[in-house]
């Protein structure tokens, strides 16, 4: 167990999605996969009681930036900023963070994030691949990590999947069970392992995840009927056929290279 002691009696709140990792293996498995190399700048989503924070730390990282949004676990994570100069603590919400101010900036990302952060969180952090952050390893929900890592033509398949297929790799790294966490969640773990290789400046189109979102707005809908007035173009028919797309193909079939040609075939006027 790798709980941190605090003489204060500290009360996880569910609105945080705090589920605190206390299993020295998978702790373990999470650092070795991250190979944290001396000038590794890293960050850190939802740092809790700072013991993912102080494996990272003792692994021998440039810097570490831990952003925490509930003040209480001050108690458990001023410690180590004293200890360790490399560390840098951000109170606050990380979907809404200014990681613009962070200098030097992260090239990696290693944290077990709240789980009812998981999407908004890696959409926003997909942003700063041209700055290069472009490795990404996180704990998040087996179902969630699914969705990540779906194929084409899947029931799981949705849009940040696609994102992550277009602009690298998504890997389940391994499943994780309720009880390496206090408190124990009520569903699976995953380890989720992103590599982003290609297309780094893609999400500084607006257009990009607008289409996305949209073409999955109703799944049992094809993809014509969802696309219907986006972008002011009220018959998609002709975009479609000229990307050799097929009209009555749904979101969840179509590849990522699909996605390329439709957004390559999109007026760039106006977004949703």
């Amino acid at each position: 167990m790798l709980e941190r002691s605090s003489p204060l009696l500290f009360r996880p709140k569910r609105r945080f999605g705090q589920n605190f990792l206390v299993d020295r293996g998978v702790l373990s498995e999470i650092v070795e996969r991250a190979a944290i190399a001396p000038d590794d700048v890293l960050l850190e989503v939802g740092p809790g009681r700072g013991v993912l924070t102080g494996a990272l730390l003792r692994a021998g990282c440039a810097r570490l930036y831990a952003i925490e949004v509930d003040s209480r676990l001050k108690d458990y994570l001023e410690p180590l900023r004293a200890s360790h100069p490399q560390l840098e603590i951000v109170w606050g919400d990380a979907v809404r963070a200014d990681y613009g101010l962070l200098n030097p900036f992260p090239n990696k990302t290693v944290a077990n994030i709240p789980y009812n952060i998981t999407t908004p969180l890696i959409w926003r952090l997909l942003t700063f691949a041209p700055q290069g952050l472009t490795y990404h390893l996180y704990m998040v929900q087996k179902e969630a990590a699914d969705r990540l890592t779906a194929p084409p033509d899947t029931k799981e398949r949705y849009p940040l999947g696609v994102a992550l297929e277009v602009m690298g790799r998504a890997t389940l790294a391994r499943r994780v069970s309720p009880g390496c966490f206090r408190p124990a969640p009520r569903v699976e773990s995953a380890l989720v392992e992103i590599v982003l290789e290609r297309d780094l400046h893609l999400m500084e189109d607006p257009l990009w995840p607008a289409l996305l979102h949209v073409g999955f707005r109703q799944r049992r809908k094809t993809l014509l009927n969802n696309l219907k007035g986006f972008a002011g173009i009220e018959d998609w028919r002709p975009l479609l056929d000229a990307a050799a797309i097929p009209s009555q193909i749904r979101a969840e079939d179509l590849s990522g290279e699909d996605w390329l040609r439709l957004i390559g075939q999109t007026p760039h006027v106006v977004s949703q």
